[in-house]
């Protein structure tokens, strides 16, 4: 069994891997101030809970976005695992070219997210991640990483919003019936539901024409399905394309490891 970890600055995502098979999953909040043994005594826990024998994991393999997790990660793989996880990073396979100006700039979740996609879909495509900053992601016909686009999160949209407006009060993250508000509540959702499926088009659609192709727009993170039910240039959603990406990867560089 492989155990993958994608270490995001908001959550990290953990699969199981039985063969081609993702059998269970999890995903908890990123502390940079938990310890290797909370590390360690948290993911046995996951595993027991989900009645998983943690003697049969044969290996692990990290991608993160958070450097100081990093080493305690991987020290948390040797001392509760045996194991000495394979951390996605330069040095490692991925398969697909980096056309970025320096390609050490990109995060691992993006590149993950592009040979998840690229394997499972074709290219060309536009990935779009939906995390602590919501990223746009263009794979070529080619089969190559050209570049994207970053922008604020969600989270991140709505917290300003409140942090710098006293007077509005918090909302549930809900689709209003309708566009226009007739109360500061709908007002404030409508603005951050249809405003932000309004910006995921836009760029959308801006990059499409900017590289000349119909590119295929799949989505992921945790809200891409919310999203993609409002938006018309979403194609499909995949919740489980970083998990899928790490074992890619895993497996074209599993012989690195012998």
């Amino acid at each position: 069994m492989l155990l993958v970890i994608d270490v995001g600055n908001t959550n990290i995502v953990l699969g199981l891997y039985s063969g081609d098979k993702l059998v269970e999953n999890w995903r908890v909040a990123t502390k940079k101030g938990r310890t290797v043994d909370e590390y360690g005594i948290l993911i046995k826990e996951l595993l027991g809970f989900s009645k998983i024998d943690t003697e049969k994991i044969d290996d692990i393999i990290i991608s993160s976005v958070v450097p100081p997790l990093e080493s305690t990660l991987c020290e948390m793989g040797e001392k509760y695992f045996a194991i000495k996880p394979m951390m996605f990073g330069p040095g490692l396979k991925s398969g697909i070219p980096i056309l970025y100006e320096n390609p050490k700039e990109v995060g691992a979740d993006r590149i993950v997210n592009a040979v998840a996609a690229l394997n499972k879909y074709g290219a060309p495509l536009i990935v779009v991640d939906f995390g602590t900053a919501t990223t746009f992601d263009f794979i070529t016909e080619k089969g190559e990483y050209g570049g994207g686009v970053i922008a604020p999160g969600i989270g991140i949209s709505v917290d300003a919003l409140f942090q710098r407006a006293s007077k509005l009060p918090r909302v549930d993250f809900v689709r209003p019936e309708k566009v226009v508000g007739r109360n500061t509540v709908n007002s404030i959702q409508s603005g951050i539901v249809f405003g932000y499926v309004g910006l995921v088009d836009g760029i959308v659609e801006r990059m499409k024409k900017e590289t000349g192709f119909k590119a295929k727009v799949i989505a992921t993170g945790g809200l891409a399905g919310f999203i993609a039910r409002e938006s018309v240039s979403v194609d499909e959603v995949s919740e489980n394309l970083t998990l899928e990406g790490l074992k890619i990867v895993y497996e074209a560089n599993r012989d690195m490891k012998r």
